[in-house]
């Protein structure tokens, strides 16, 4: 891969001038095929530290560049209008990917692992790696270069943000085994590591600071690290308290994310996917 890495970076950094390029295409066709079958990724797991490949966001930007505005449809009456590099993805059984019927849809430059389950109707954009086993619920969406993990559950309308830009920025993570509640947000980078439980409607952002009731620790972000979530933590949406101002003498309160235990028998029971389902 180094060889097509270092193709990647010279078209990146010619601009708009890497459109008269003649290898410019043929390389992010086979760039972007990778990215599809799941050879490269946007971000990797490093010494034990998430991190971003920036020359995977080159080569989806760089896409973005080369295309060109086209009519597309499914044959019937659906149509669409969008960058001609970056068409819906077509799954076979080959693919060993359930895809229900009912308007779902993913992007070339996604990788979709076999055993991978899609309710209708989902989107998995470009760049994300959506791994096996996991389900992406009814009208769930997994952003650009978004990495989701093996078994991972996104219930129904959670959103998992696409961090595409700037390329040097680590993109919304969530490792294997956790459960994402139905109406939850993951932004911004954020990092849900294994077997975490994001309660429904919580909302995670660099700029949310996580309380932790159990080890009595407050999580944030900081200028160089994403917000990241515990191993195993089971998190709800909950309230803090304004102190000052008219906040307080009104008694308002504001949203923030809590850790109320870590997972144990009765946590696993009542979140694993049967496998029926799959």
């Amino acid at each position: 891969m180094q060889s097509l890495k270092t193709e990647i970076e010279r078209l990146y950094a010619l601009g708009a001038e890497a459109k008269q390029d003649k290898r410019a295409m043929e390389t992010f066709l086979e760039f972007r095929d990778a990215l599809t079958r799941g050879e490269i990724r946007s971000a990797e797991k490093r010494e034990g530290r998430w991190q971003a490949n920036a020359w995977v966001k080159q080569g989806i930007l760089l896409g973005f560049r080369l295309g060109e505005m086209a009519q597309m449809d499914d044959g019937g009456t659906l149509s669409f209008v969008d960058k001609d590099t970056f068409p819906a993805r077509r799954f076979s059984v080959d693919d060993k990917v359930r895809v229900v019927p009912g308007g779902s849809s993913a992007r070339q430059g996604a990788y979709v692992a076999p055993g991978a389950i899609c309710m209708p109707p989902m989107y998995i954009n470009v760049g994300a790696y959506v791994d096996e086993g996991a389900m992406v619920d009814s009208h769930a969406l997994v952003g650009s270069c978004a990495q989701v993990g093996k078994r991972v559950h996104l219930s129904a309308a959670a959103q998992v943000g696409g961090v595409l830009e700037p390329i040097n920025a680590t993109p919304v993570i969530i490792e294997d085994d956790v459960l994402v509640g139905g109406n939850c947000g993951i932004y911004e980078g954020t990092q849900v590591l294994r077997r975490a439980v994001l309660g429904s409607g919580v909302i995670l952002t660099r700029s949310t600071p996580l309380f932790d009731t159990v080890k009595g620790e407050i999580y944030r972000a900081t200028a160089e690290q994403p917000l990241v979530v515990p191993e195993n933590a089971v998190v709800v949406p909950g309230a803090r308290a304004i102190t000052k101002g008219k906040g307080q003498e009104w008694g308002l309160s504001l949203y923030t994310p809590v850790i109320v235990k870590y997972r144990d028998e009765k946590t696993d029971k009542g979140v694993e996917l049967e496998d029926l389902l799959r």
